[in-house]
């Protein structure tokens, strides 16, 4: 079989297992088989054979390659997904992955009906890297291509995470140049190279505690964070309830004709950006630091025309 009917295969297993807490053995081969069945009718190059013995053989991949335990419950009498797994974020995206790698090797052709973004690379060909360096404290040496002046820069840093924004990755690193945190897009970084050299990971740094009150990828240093409230019309209220501007969202009002809802942030240009691409479906309430720069920026575009 090839390496995308596994990857398939350990998919369904854990579609069906986050369905239903506990499932028995008979459920999951029923779903499988259904959902295999459908595939191979459109992909004969498939042949995915399923039993209790190959089961009991991917619980065993699927947890060695994905660090996704699945144990069974006699006292539920079914198998289930370990809760300390499932309530990772990263287990959700690499849900979301399985999904769409499967569907777009679904057909020999899927670009009459699916259409994707056109878009440079991300730089992803560096994660694996870069994790590498971050769990080892290696010093790295990449040229990274500055947006403002288009020129090219050799660095070496710490690197300290990874962080995403906007479908974008980003390097969080010490730089030997500056030194206090700093953010590196992937997609502008090039000839990357591992160096053998360690360093010692500063105590102070707490990356989450770093970005609690950020939003985006610019980390304002000496700044405090704001209470900031805006109001939305009925429409794009939903949009806001259902995928929220940042965790520290709070509903303060919600009827038929207003949204309103509080957030704690630190105001950042990558916070002025995205609350003017909401246009006059949004106004800021306060605080009046805020209001200003908003009202600024949309005199400064009136302007233009």
């Amino acid at each position: 079989m090839s390496k995308r009917g596994y990857i398939l295969r350990y998919s369904l297993i854990l579609r069906k297992l986050k369905l239903k807490t506990y499932t028995s053995f008979e459920e999951i081969e029923r779903f499988v088989n259904r959902e295999m069945e459908f595939i191979m009718d459109r992909d004969d190059r498939l042949n995915l054979g399923f039993s209790k013995r190959t089961f009991q053989r991917d619980i065993k991949e699927i947890s060695n390659a994905f660090e996704i335990d699945i144990e069974y419950s006699k006292t539920y009498k079914g198998y289930f997904i370990s809760q300390s797994k499932t309530s990772n974020p990263n287990f959700e995206r690499m849900m979301e992955a399985f999904d769409l790698f499967n569907s777009l090797n679904l057909s020999h052709d899927v670009s009459p009906f699916i259409y994707l973004e056109k878009r440079r690379p991300q730089g992803t060909e560096n994660l694996h890297g870069l994790i590498h360096a971050i769990k080892n404290r290696l010093l790295v040496k990449f040229t990274y291509e500055k947006f403002w002046d288009e020129s090219f820069d050799e660095r070496l840093v710490q690197p300290i995470a990874l962080k995403e924004f906007k479908n974008r990755w980003y390097l969080l690193a010490l730089d030997g140049k500056e030194n206090h945190l700093k953010s590196f897009a992937l997609d502008r970084l090039t000839n990357l190279e591992i160096t053998r050299e360690s360093f010692l990971l500063p105590k102070a740094i707490d990356i989450e505690e770093e970005y609690r009150y950020c939003f985006g990828i610019i980390c304002p240093r000496n700044q405090e964070p704001h209470d900031i409230i805006l109001s939305f019309d009925p429409f794009q209220g939903k949009y806001i309830k259902s995928l929220p501007l940042h965790e520290s969202q709070v509903i303060l009002t919600d009827t038929e004709d207003e949204l309103k809802i509080k957030l704690r942030l630190c105001i950042t240009h990558d916070l002025v950006m995205e609350l003017l691409s909401l246009a006059d479906n949004m106004k800021v309430i306060e605080p009046k630091e805020l209001v200003e720069q908003i009202k600024e920026a949309h005199k400064n575009a009136y302007k233009q025309y």
